[in-house]
């Protein structure tokens, strides 16, 4: 049962950074796109920036199907 209530921790901790990841690129759009047009090391803002998205979305999407059960189908051979 603890695991349990743990993977739905988890999984709401890594919504709500999730969610906030959304929010900020939103409310900073114009500033992340001025910090890209710059030239130089700048370009790696949104290289940065999108790894951190999918670090973050991809580990909430993740625990998310394993809370509701759905796993991937495998084949055996």
């Amino acid at each position: 049962m603890e695991s349990k209530t743990n993977a739905v921790i988890i999984t709401v901790l890594l919504g709500v950074m999730s969610a906030t990841c959304y929010y900020l690129l939103y409310h900073f759009n114009e500033q992340i796109l001025e910090w890209s047009k710059q030239g130089g090391w700048y370009f790696i803002v949104p290289i940065s920036i999108a790894f951190l998205f999918s670090a973050v979305h991809g580990g909430f999407t993740g625990h998310f199907w394993d809370l509701l059960g759905v796993k991937a189908k495998t084949t055996k051979k």
